[in-house]
């Protein structure tokens, strides 16, 4: 496999990519590495490669005439990849892939960038190793080139080496051991030198599931587990964000299509639906508001028919979630309650299907802005019926969640169906 390496400082691949295994891939000739100094195609007796960017700001660019002759000077660039922070994430897949091509074309950004119209000018991929910046992108080129020549037929000397360790079946690797068997107290695992090999296997794929879980576990929904894996997961403890959130259902006070303050009914299915949501995901309670006397007994009625009724009985499931729900007569007693419970005052988010396009209005909270605060304290999640929320709640709270459909023109779901779909986003814990 060839890998071109386009970059003004060549010298920066020379003791990286010559160690260890890499540099025996390339004396056998397995991996070749071809590097491509842009400064020997800049003009000028300083060789200059950048320039200042048209609109001013800080920084410089790489200039456009050097990157494209030094693109064009080689033969057979194959897949032409830039590393850049804009670009799609560099994961075990995409090594994967990457590692059945002839010829790979790196391109090293320095500064502030490239000029843009290098990417119109060829068919450049953008790939990114992860979510941070770096001086340049030599060291992201290392790692690419890294990740996808050890998968290369011969590389690693034990073919089965590089789909045992993590990430190549989408968990973790299990932990290692070698001699000596027991050290300053420490010793190898009792089951390692058993010799049974059965349990060797079990013991290292739970070990497998308990690391991923506790340290990656936003790899489990696209790992392939089976049954005798969830089974185990269950076992383990988790830590889940369920536990800080609490929602509330607002009837009053609430607008009408009119932009009128006004009170809705409580309604059956949304009192089943809702406690329903708050179980399956483990949220600290739910709330529905009202200070109408006859709606607060008409909920009271449905609670107790499920709670301790009849309906307990035919469906434990539904008094289970039931368990969760709790009606007060505003927001401000809801807020009380979640103290009582917690010892925090909860931070309050309100939900909304329109965005707020009055002048200078703060940016809608995003679902990490409410991740981050599930963290570190409860939160009581604000959701209206009729046509929104007032005001004189919306006042209240640290801010509103973007619309559920927030780049589309349509954005009408019942509440039910926000609600849903909303705490699934922010718990996001199908772990």
């Amino acid at each position: 496999m060839n890998f071109h390496l386009v970059s003004i400082f060549p010298q920066y691949f020379e003791s990286p990519l010559s160690s260890g295994l890499m540099g025996k891939a390339v004396e056998t000739g397995l991996v070749s590495l071809d590097h491509v100094d842009v400064r020997q195609f800049a003009g000028g007796v300083h060789k200059s490669v950048d320039d200042r960017p048209f609109g001013g700001g800080p920084g410089m660019l790489l200039k456009l005439d050097p990157m494209i002759k030094a693109l064009d000077s080689i033969d057979s660039p194959g897949r032409i990849m830039m590393l850049s922070p804009r670009g799609k994430p560099l994961t075990q897949a995409r090594a994967r892939a990457l590692s059945a091509e002839e010829d790979i074309t790196l391109i090293c950004g320095r500064y502030e960038g490239i000029d843009e119209r290098l990417l119109d000018l060829y068919p450049i991929e953008l790939v990114s190793v992860g979510d941070f910046v770096l001086n340049g992108g030599e060291a992201g080129a290392v790692c690419l080139v890294e990740s996808v020549a050890r998968l290369l037929p011969g590389f690693m000397g034990h073919e089965d080496s590089g789909e045992e360790e993590s990430f190549s079946a989408g968990l973790l690797e299990y932990p290692h051991y070698t001699r000596p068997d027991a050290h300053e107290g420490l010793k190898v695992p009792a089951v390692l030198r058993s010799g049974d090999h059965g349990k060797i296997a079990t013991w290292r794929r739970e070990c497998s599931l308990t690391a991923t879980l506790n340290d990656r576990p936003d790899m489990l929904p696209e790992a392939s587990l089976t049954v005798e894996d969830i089974d185990f997961l269950r076992t383990l403890p988790r830590t889940r964000l369920g536990r800080n959130l609490y929602i509330a259902l607002c009837h009053y006070p609430v607008v009408n299509k009119f932009g009128e303050k006004v009170a809705v009914s409580v309604t059956n299915l949304d009192l089943h639906d809702m406690a329903r949501v708050a179980r399956s995901y483990g949220l600290g309670g739910f709330y529905a508001t009202t200070p109408i006397e006859d709606q607060k007994a008409m909920a009271d009625t449905i609670l107790t028919h499920w709670k301790q009724g009849a309906g307990s009985l035919a469906n434990p499931d539904r008094a289970e979630a039931f368990s969760k729900v709790k009606v007060f007569d505003d927001i401000e007693a809801a807020v009380l309650d979640i103290e009582a419970q917690t010892g925090q005052c909860p931070r309050l988010a309100a939900t909304s299907a329109r965005l707020d396009r009055r002048k200078n209005a703060e940016p809608a909270l995003t679902y990490g802005d409410v991740q981050s605060w599930l963290a570190n304290s409860p939160v009581l999640l604000i959701f209206g019926t009729g046509h929104g929320l007032a005001e004189e709640v919306l006042s209240k709270t640290d801010g509103v969640l973007r619309p559920v459909r927030y780049l589309d023109d349509y954005n009408h779901l019942s509440v039910r169906s926000a609600v849903a779909i909303i705490v699934d986003r922010l718990v996001a814990d199908e772990y």
